[in-house]
């Protein structure tokens, strides 16, 4: 039939289909080989940017200024401050002994103190530590007219509008009058509220008699007062050994409660980037990214202008985006550090009795580290979109493709149960149960009861009636029956997706089949591995088939009309079932589909044929 005949018909020329099923997987495998490439350089790139040095640093620094008790009170340490007096002993004594190293354990000194000041002889402290203090003003929340009489003073929690900016005090010096801020360092987000800069701020002096006399003079002249809601303590250090900065931050607040709440933080962060030859082949790796950014970018763009809105139908597009989203988001923060760097460390560093606010650039260079990391976790997912060369990946893909909407449905009836249970445990235990103390803490308790972490003692000690009825409830209903459900939905599933694929309903694995016959002809070309030859494998000639069915007792009509179904068959077998196109739904033109009629309704006959024989032979045993 000629070709233009099959196409007007319906039908696709075999060696044509063929031929574009090898050009789509050839693409596919560039792609994955491309896209491996890329994946590659991004781990080098992102691992070269952590170094196991960061964390032992902020594991000494945080023993030195968090575990150190306070000498002759082995409880206090900054971890355990509970009032203002703890506080004071823990900035003369703690604090004092480890921002200051005078001398060897020889009492040799090592460094002209002038000039700067060491954490364990090794770590330089970039300018001078900072303390600052943020007030709230009296009478910022309205006493109830029952108890005027005898509140005469009210200090409301910390927010911007309830701030205090009025000088207090000695009014001498820094430390007792409000100072606005000059730095762009964000907000500090606490326990009890979100602070903003600014303050009143003093700085301790490079010698260590100098800055215990200045604290002991604030203590003395009642420097925290009612109205104090947070103190910051602030100061950067610099390891040249392992060029690493380490930026810590001690935070006290004092909530409207009373008491006082303690938190840290400490970055330890590579700011100087390139500085030794594996520096510079890391910069090697971020100028290979943006090389591969840019092909990724444009590959996108003819996509959406070859499929215009059906582009976004898919959902490996979507991930496509979101993962050029983060990389150019991730590109741009790290201009914007290296730029403020560049703009900042010279005049950070160049005065050393003020302070050097390494904060800024320390948050901004954590939150870039954050997005490589989201970045690399949904490039390896994009690796699931090249899994159609592997079964079992293509049985776990499908699952979850034709579960997806009874897992949405369950979904809902999970959290409406889940979130009042939460509601439930936030109201009843709230109060007094520190897991429950916040709605979002009773939601991150409840999936910690599902793993088994679970504080029992203290839910039926808040309330012992209706704690074990919440525990009980809430583990039969959400661990036992719906977890359970959520396990039926995916396992019935996963067992239908099997069904389909042992009865053939499955897709092609022509990428995995390309990768393997690649390999067999490689091995061949090498010579490792010999190949199959027809003559090797032994088959009946039919003429000796027909030999043996007549030493049976077929007779010749029999024999014929089998060798005719035998040649009908191997020849359509080998035009649709050829080894070389896999394709379970090829379109096939109407000559075609008479053929495969006429054979359907050839072996109907041949089926009756039997059917008639079997029940003469049974009626011949029965009588």
């Amino acid at each position: 039939m000629p070709e233009a005949s099959r196409w007007h018909r319906g039908g696709t020329s075999k060696p044509k289909l063929h031929y574009r099923k090898e050009v789509e997987i050839r693409t596919t495998l560039q792609e994955l080989l491309l896209y491996f490439i890329f994946l590659i350089n991004l781990c080098i790139l992102t691992f070269g940017m952590v170094n196991p040095h960061m964390y032992y640093l902020n594991k000494v620094m945080s023993s030195l200024f968090l575990d150190t008790s306070v000498s002759g009170d082995e409880r206090t340490n900054f971890k355990s401050i509970r009032s203002t007096t703890d506080f004071w002993k823990y900035m003369e004594g703690p604090l004092l002994e480890g921002l200051y190293w005078d001398s060897w354990y020889t009492n040799q000194k090592l460094y002209n103190l002038k000039n700067s000041s060491r954490i364990y002889y090794e770590n330089i402290i970039l300018g001078v530590p900072r303390v600052r203090q943020l007030k709230v003003r009296n009478n910022t929340c309205k006493v109830y007219s029952s108890f005027q009489s005898l509140i005469t003073e009210c200090y409301d929690k910390y927010t911007a509008e309830n701030e205090d900016l009025s000088d207090f005090g000695l009014q001498s010096n820094t430390e007792w009058m409000y100072s606005t801020s000059n730095t762009s360092s964000p907000w500090h987000w606490g326990f009890v509220g979100v602070y903003r800069n600014g303050g009143f701020i003093f700085t301790l002096s490079k010698s260590k008699s100098e800055t215990k006399n200045k604290f002991i003079d604030l203590r003395l002249n009642s420097w925290i007062t009612r109205g104090t809601r947070v103190i910051f303590i602030d100061f950067s250090l610099y390891n040249a050994n392992v060029n690493l900065f380490c930026i810590i931050r001690l935070v006290a607040e004092f909530p409207a409660t009373g008491g006082i709440l303690t938190s840290w933080q400490f970055y330890s962060v590579k700011l100087l980037r390139y500085v030794s030859y594996y520096d510079y082949f890391i910069a090697s790796c971020e100028v290979t990214f943006c090389i591969f950014l840019v092909v990724f970018t444009t590959q996108e763009i003819k996509k959406i202008k070859e499929f215009k809105s059906a582009y976004l139908k898919s959902i490996w597009n979507w991930l496509e985006l979101l993962l050029l989203v983060l990389c150019f988001t991730a590109v741009s923060f790290n201009i914007y550090c290296n730029i403020q760097l560049f703009l900042l460390l010279g005049q950070l560093l160049e005065n050393t009795e003020k302070y050097s606010d390494f904060y800024f650039l320390a948050y901004w260079h954590v939150y870039y580290n954050n997005i490589i990391a989201v970045t690399i976790f949904f490039a390896w997912i994009k690796i699931f979109k090249f899994i159609s060369f592997n079964k079992t990946m293509s049985q776990l893909s499908s699952t979850l493709s034709r579960c997806i909407k009874d897992i949405v449905g369950f979904a809902i009836m999970f959290f409406i149960i889940f979130f009042a249970y939460a509601q439930l445990g936030f109201l009843v235990f709230g109060s007094q149960v520190d897991d429950f103390s916040t709605f979002q803490n009773s939601i991150f308790t409840q999936f910690r009861i599902v793993l088994g972490d679970c504080n029992f003692a203290g839910i039926q000690q808040a309330n012992w009636i209706l704690g074990p009825i919440y525990f009980i409830t809430f583990i039969f209903f959400v661990f036992f029956v719906l977890l359970n459900m959520f396990l039926a939905i995916i396992n019935d599933t996963y067992s239908e997706v099997k069904a389909d694929y042992s009865i053939g309903r499955r897709p092609d694995f022509e990428l995995g089949n390309m990768i393997k016959k690649g390999c067999f002809n490689a091995l061949e070309k090498l010579k490792l591995k010999k190949a199959q030859k027809d003559e090797d494998v032994n088959i009946k000639s039919s003429g000796e088939l027909a030999e043996e069915a007549r030493r049976q007792g077929f007779d010749e009509n029999e024999i014929q009309r089998a060798e005719k179904m035998k040649k009908w068959k191997e020849r359509l077998e080998k035009k649709y079932y050829s080894t070389e196109i896999e394709d379970d739904y090829q379109p096939v033109t109407q000559q075609e589909f008479q053929e495969l009629f006429l054979y359907a309704v050839e072996l109907e006959k041949e089926l009756h044929y039997i059917s008639l024989k079997l029940n003469r032979v049974m009626r011949k045993l029965l009588y």
